[in-house]
């Protein structure tokens, strides 16, 4: 019985295999459609099969929800340690010849970079071991984001067209690869070579890494000059109710939904809010605010540029970690 759990019955199996195989014409015709060589689809087809573990880790995601949302504190210990602190500064001073030039052509700190590199695989210290290929085209043909991955094999298929060895091409099984975690159609918008060997090399080259994720950051609209957010105290007697905003993002509003509206730094002040430590930014700074542990405890002044890191990945946790692991990293 157990066998039996652990995937399709062999009739059923090899009827999803021939149409996966069916699907993969399709794919190939697409690319053709969109001028990707017929050496480059043959060596990005011949071979694959459907990946059932991928197609179970797809269905094992969580849906939405509105129960009661963890608190952030544990997140922070487990994500802003004292081990990645420490091999986040390493990091940093590795490329001290590097970031001034990467700082100065983006705009983007080189703290706020190697927080992410060190949130999306700890520093390259993992970066995922499924096929690219065969993953994306396994969650193209199970159908439930049909669009967004048979969009990405396409951008896979141009970047091997493009000069891309077809062996790079392992990551995630959910289609992202390299220290940054790109989607192939992220790669083909915003990877850089950093270091000018002629390739933008997101696996083994530092500098390319993070070029490529400071090109990403002034891309999503990062504000030089300006933090992500401040640390504070908020009064217990803040009438939080007049604070809310009745904008709606189109994307991730649940995450939204969770700051205030919009005020500057100099509003904030004069309701009684303090920071934590450090200064406060230029008055005229906008900012919302967000509690995510609640009242009483350690609460944040967002800027624009946490929407920014929240564009790399639409989670409050991930970005207030990103955020403070940078704080960290460039004491």
């Amino acid at each position: 019985m157990a066998l039996l759990a652990a995937g399709p019955a062999a009739g059923q199996a090899d009827e999803e295999e021939a149409g996966f195989q069916g699907y993969l014409q399709l794919l190939a015709a697409r690319g053709r459609a969109e001028g990707v060589r017929e050496s480059t689809i043959a060596a990005m087809t011949s071979g694959l099969t459907l990946n059932q573990r991928v197609i179970q880790l797809d269905r094992a995601q969580p849906g939405s929800s509105s129960g009661t949302i963890p608190a952030f504190e544990p997140y922070r210990r487990q994500h802003v340690d004292s081990s990645r602190i420490l091999r986040g500064r390493r990091q940093y001073a590795a490329v001290s010849g590097q970031i001034g030039a990467i700082e100065q052509r983006y705009g983007v700190p080189g703290p706020v970079l190697m927080a992410i590199w060190g949130h999306e695989t700890d520093y390259g210290g993992y970066t995922g071991n499924f096929d690219l290929p065969r993953a994306l085209a396994t969650l193209a043909y199970e159908g439930r984001r049909r669009e967004l991955f048979a969009d990405e094999f396409v951008a896979a298929m141009k970047m091997v067209d493009r000069g891309v060895p077809r062996s790079k091409l392992v990551g995630s099984w959910a289609g992202a690869f390299g220290n940054p975690q790109f989607l192939p159609s992220v790669y083909l918008r915003v990877a850089q070579d950093g270091d000018g060997d002629g390739f933008a090399d997101i696996w083994s080259s530092r500098t390319d890494t993070l070029a490529s994720i400071a090109n990403y950051f002034r891309d999503a609209g990062w504000r030089s000059g300006q933090p992500w957010g401040i640390a504070v105290s908020v009064p217990d007697g803040l009438d939080r109710n007049s604070l809310g905003t009745t904008l709606k993002s189109p994307r991730c509003p649940r995450v939204f939904d969770r700051h205030t509206g919009w005020k500057t730094m100099a509003e904030w002040r004069a309701l009684g809010i303090v920071p934590r430590s450090g200064s406060w930014p230029g008055d005229n700074v906008m900012a919302s605010l967000l509690e995510p542990d609640g009242r009483g405890r350690t609460a944040y002044l967002l800027t624009g540029n946490y929407r920014v890191i929240l564009d790399y990945n639409c989670s409050n946790f991930y970005a207030l970690s990103v955020g403070l692991l940078a704080d960290e990293i460039s004491r």
